[in-house]
């Protein structure tokens, strides 16, 4: 960028990863924006009992408000959060979103971008497509560019179909100084293990990729992290850990022979959509096992750098025939990709060039 910009961000929670899988997304792309120069305010709501749930004090490279899940303290925070360069929107904060959606356009001041930033693009469509009279359909227009978490080429022409002056991917990404190899924790260890939180568009492949693949290998113990699977029957060589703080994340990618992941129904549909999860366990130097979804081979490659999955018995005959080395080895290759490709530093570089108009010519309109 030419100069560096203050930037207003609202979204879920930037401190706390309970319940909500954005979180390391939007601490690795706003510390790369911070160390790019950029100012970022983010304001969350206190809600979802997340700040009784904090992963990390208030960082340094971002000053974070937390208001009242309130009509009158959001107006606060709009009102002040419009005095950036760049007012950005996430989708899913959970608390007031039609609210803000169409706040940060009505407080918009001159000079001011204001940006939608999709956090699960796929979906959003789904319901906008769905329903002529939603709210969000006629905002689209009026936003000068739409980020999204991913979803590659069908996202972007299904927004720029909606009206998006501009639709740019941002894609999960890896900061290497939060998530990276560390010594494995023998409570544990495993041959496979799983974190992801439980939610309805989840759980079916879940029960294929994860619970069918115990069930197919007996002999094998399985780990599953993540919120929501209490009550949720599985085999039982699936031990259960519950929800698993972000600063652990690095110890439970390290302590089983492999890692796996499951996209989320509607971005497994969409393709180009790798989840938090697979850079941070590339990042960790992990073997990852992932279902199958469009556009992998462009983060990854199938075979040398990652193992896929079409289902569940896939998973099993995986972990039958997956040495140590060849785990070890996956792990490292993987590894080597994502420092050199797909890091939050490239990411950041890619929302500046957005942001210039950069290979497109865009520029916000008047």
């Amino acid at each position: 960028m030419t100069r560096p910009l203050t930037i207003s961000f609202f979204g879920s929670s930037l401190v706390s990863a309970f319940w909500n899988g954005a979180a390391t997304y939007y601490r690795g792309v706003i510390r790369a924006l911070a160390a790019r120069g950029h100012r970022v305010t983010f304001y969350e709501p206190d809600a979802y009992e997340r700040q009784r749930h904090r992963d990390i004090p208030d960082p340094d490279w971002c000053r974070v408000v937390v208001y009242a899940p309130t009509a009158a303290d959001l107006d606060r925070c709009l009102d002040e959060g419009a005095r950036a360069d760049l007012v950005v929107k996430a989708s899913g904060v959970g608390v007031l979103d039609r609210e803000l959606e169409a706040g940060v356009l009505a407080h918009r001041r001159p000079g001011t971008l204001v940006a939608f930033w999709d956090v699960d693009a796929p979906a959003t469509l789904e319901r906008v497509e769905g329903d002529a009279r939603d709210p969000f359909r006629a905002l689209i227009p009026r936003y000068d560019v739409v980020f999204t978490y991913g979803g590659g080429p069908p996202v972007v022409r299904a927004y720029e179909a909606l009206g998006a002056r501009r639709c740019a991917p941002v894609y999960n990404a890896l900061d290497p100084t939060t998530h990276h190899p560390a010594p494995p924790r023998k409570d544990w260890a495993a041959d496979l293990s799983l974190l992801a939180n439980r939610l309805p568009d989840r759980e079916r492949r879940v029960d294929e990729f994860f619970a069918r693949a115990a069930a197919l290998a007996p002999d094998r113990a399985f780990l599953l992290g993540g919120a929501g699977w209490e009550d949720k029957p599985l085999p039982v060589n699936v031990r259960k850990v519950g929800h698993v703080y972000t600063r652990d994340h690095n110890a439970f990618n390290c302590s089983a022979r492999a890692v796996l992941n499951v996209a989320r129904d509607s971005m497994a549909r969409a393709g180009w959509s790798p989840a938090t999860r697979v850079f941070e366990a590339a990042g960790a130097g992990a073997c990852l096992i992932t279902d199958a979804w469009e556009g992998l081979d462009d983060f990854l490659a199938p075979g040398r750098e990652v193992l896929v999955a079409r289902d569940g018995e896939e998973v099993a005959r995986h972990l039958r025939d997956l040495s140590n080395a060849d785990a070890a080895a996956i792990g490292a290759a993987a590894r080597a990709r994502v420092l050199a490709e797909h890091t939050y530093d490239h990411r950041a570089r890619e929302v500046e060039r957005v942001l210039e108009g950069g290979g497109e010519g865009w520029r916000r309109s008047a």
